[in-house]
């Protein structure tokens, strides 16, 4: 091979040499990815829950909804007797939270897998300064004392704890659901109320007896997606959400007990 030939061929295999090492040496194309706080999951939410947990489930949407922006909560607080007849009459409900088992029970069919979440127990509440000197569980018998009615799971349970007491209360009216026992009292529109603990969380306009027995009548709450959910995966998201560490949390500065 003449001297000419070699420094050509010299020339081409450099030039090759260099091609090849720059290849190697380029970076990757960056390969795309879903962010982080991207769940996929959209669309409208309609949570139906107690109106004990009228606080706690406002809390959890929020956070519930800043991890996942494109949906929308909506909550329904009621009754859980009110709410389970809704569901079964064909209400629009993607999840349920009851305040007892037993209206969970009713709506087996339509939420087939409850878990329980929270629990809670009763007090008594009387309006601040405490008007009618109430002490104990006996005094509500001698006082202007407002209920929940007795399909309402605080009523079931205020039924139960003045039972075990021997105590007979004629209620000045029987309320649909917790909240609105609290608003009477808080109006001083009764002298006393049962409610639960979780309610009076924070309250200045109410006071709090903690009667003897109330150990003994606990509330256990248990959650469900409802098996004709509109919106399936949110609402599994969601009760997924509740019995997560966090919502245990929120849950739990409001009052709530352990399952």
């Amino acid at each position: 091979m003449s001297r000419a030939l070699r420094r050509s061929a010299a020339a081409l295999l450099a030039a090759a040499a260099l091609a090849l090492s720059g290849c190697a040496s380029a970076p990757a194309s960056p390969v795309p990815s879903a962010s982080a706080d991207e769940s996929g999951l959209t669309g409208e939410l309609t949570v139906y829950a107690a109106a004990s947990l009228t606080g706690a489930f406002d809390a959890i949407a929020e956070e519930f909804t800043a991890e996942n922006p494109d949906v929308t909560v909506s909550p329904v607080y009621d009754g859980s007797s009110t709410l389970v007849t809704q569901i079964l009459e064909g209400a629009p409900a993607d999840v349920f939270a009851s305040a007892d088992e037993a209206n969970m029970e009713k709506a087996a069919d339509a939420a087939p897998d409850p878990q329980l979440f929270v629990s809670n127990t009763l007090v008594i509440a009387v309006p601040a300064g405490n008007p009618g000197d109430v002490k104990t569980l006996a005094d509500l018998a001698d006082v202007t004392t407002v209920l929940c009615a007795p399909e309402v799971p605080c009523g079931a349970a205020s039924a139960k704890l003045l039972s075990a007491a021997g105590v007979t209360v004629e209620a000045a009216s029987l309320e649909q659901n917790v909240t609105a026992v609290l608003t009477k009292v808080a109006a001083a529109e009764a002298d006393a109320g049962l409610v639960y603990a979780t309610d009076v969380v924070g309250r200045d306009d109410i006071e709090v007896i903690v009667p003897d027995g109330a150990g003994d009548v606990v509330n256990h709450y248990p959650i469900a997606a409802l098996a004709d959910a509109a919106n399936p995966d949110a609402a599994d998201a969601f009760v997924a959400f509740v019995l997560s560490d966090a919502g245990q949390k929120i849950l739990a500065d409001f009052g709530f007990g352990k399952p």
